[in-house]
């Protein structure tokens, strides 16, 4: 076992910046607005934000305590907090899930790249709706171009990490949150003030009720649990780097409001936008790719500079909030080859690389030349997001809540979420019940859905 000191992030601000930072990604920008389109608008956000407080904040509050309390790896917390038993597969399968997740996301990550490239030199120019679809086709089955790109997020992502926890993570999540936050405002007051836009904001602000049924429910569960990354080891990792005095409720609560506005703010952009031209809110994982740069061309398109611009600054967006994901994803997995294999940091960090290198090419390849290969009927692309997002992501968070509501010493987790007492919390009780009962319910139920069960 390495005896190195552990590092610890270095301010309130950058805890809560890197904290939020793991939790936003193309999530909050492509998942939340198509699905928000998808079951009916304003109906969905307020389900969503029900669902963040009843099962995102507590399961995330979990993980928090898991890692500040055991100061270690996600592998290594479940066994020093219950030495000799079967828990310590949980914080394996996470470090499993951070690995696989990393290799398949920078994947899409290197397409914003490429997006952001092909729109700063006027790629997309004068391009109609069927043009959009076809390059989109094109570009993710090209037999070399995707991978570059893939390679190159990896590359960036393994700079920050080798830097090291304060220097490296914290202090790019200093740059790249306010960032993100500036280029969304800036979008968005240009997508509200296009001719049009109202139906838009309409959309998104007036709820309908009458669409809010158990599939509605469901989607929101899910979306909620995603958009946070409880369950994949980034936050519990991220919390051993915690200092005593960090309050984790507080933290908790900051991370989930940052994270909702990020994805109600990318709302306030896409759908103005495409009222304001015409096209359905609700076309689906297409909307990143092939809706969007339309509606760029068609809103702007007589200004050709400015749809440019803008183009290129959402773009920025994506890239910059997937790179927040990739960060702690990555460090999930460094922390434990470094912890647990006694590695220099610089050494763990370039095997995680070299390994999604590997594999991000392979899914990369998936989508082109290499379809034809599959596993279970899907193309290995598409197989890591199944066993990640619809099996190992929901089975961590159901034993997340299980093993802190249940198993974990009420006296460990009274002292984790109180700082040993010198902060008062009321709803201590209430955290707890939903931990116990709540949580593992309603992840079941997400669980069952995803699969087709009910």
């Amino acid at each position: 076992m390495t005896t190195n000191k552990r590092a610890n992030f270095g301010t309130k601000l950058g805890v809560i910046l890197a904290s939020a930072g793991s939790a936003v990604g193309l999530g909050n920008i492509w998942r939340f607005p198509y699905m928000t389109g998808e079951y009916g608008g304003a109906a969905f956000i307020l389900t969503y934000l029900g669902c963040v407080l009843l099962f995102g904040a507590p399961i995330m509050m979990a993980e928090f305590i898991i890692g500040r309390r055991s100061q270690s790896n996600t592998a290594r917390a479940y066994q020093k907090l219950a030495p000799g038993t079967q828990w310590r597969w949980v914080g394996r399968m996470g470090v499993l899930a951070g690995f696989l997740i990393l290799s398949y996301y920078s994947v899409v990550a290197g397409w914003t790249l490429e997006y952001m490239v092909d729109s700063g030199i006027g790629t997309f120019a004068d391009k109609g709706p069927d043009d959009f679809v076809q390059f989109y086709n094109s570009f993710v089955s090209h037999p070399w171009l995707p991978v570059v790109w893939t390679i190159v997020f990896l590359l960036l992502t393994h700079f920050i990490v080798v830097r090291g926890v304060e220097k490296g993570i914290e202090r790019s999540s200093k740059v790249m949150m306010p960032a993100l936050f500036i280029l969304l405002l800036i979008l968005a007051v240009c997508a509200i003030l296009l001719p049009g836009a109202g139906s838009g904001i309409e959309f998104l602000l007036k709820p309908d009720f009458s669409k809010v049924d158990g599939s509605v429910l469901l989607a929101a569960m899910g979306q909620a649990f995603f958009s946070l990354s409880v369950g994949m080891g980034c936050l519990c990792t991220y919390a051993s780097y915690f200092k005593p005095d960090t309050n984790l409720p507080k933290t908790a609560f900051s991370v989930a409001v940052i994270d909702t506005l990020v994805a109600i703010l990318a709302g306030f952009i896409i759908f103005p936008a495409a009222f304001a031209v015409g096209i359905q809110p609700d076309s689906g994982p297409g909307l990143l790719f092939v809706t969007l740069p339309n509606v760029f061309q068609q809103a702007f398109g007589n200004v050709p500079f400015i749809a440019a611009l803008l183009a290129v600054m959402f773009y920025i967006l994506l890239a910059l909030a997937a790179l927040t994901s990739t960060i702690s994803l990555h460090e999930v997995v460094t922390a434990y080859l470094h912890e647990e294999f006694n590695m220099s940091r610089v050494k763990a960090a370039r095997l995680v690389t070299g390994g999604c290198i590997v594999l991000g090419t392979l899914c990369s390849l998936s989508l082109g030349i290499g379809s034809d290969y599959t596993l279970f009927g899907m193309t290995l692309f598409d197989f890591f997001d199944f066993i990640t997002a619809k099996l190992m992501m929901p089975l961590g968070g159901f034993f997340i809540s299980l093993f802190t509501g249940w198993f974990l010493d009420k006296k460990i987790v009274r002292e984790e979420l109180t700082n040993r007492g010198t902060l008062r919390l009321r709803i201590y009780g209430l955290i707890v019940f939903l931990l116990k009962f709540v949580a593992p319910i309603g992840i079941a139920f997400i669980f069952i859905n995803e699969l087709h069960l009910i």
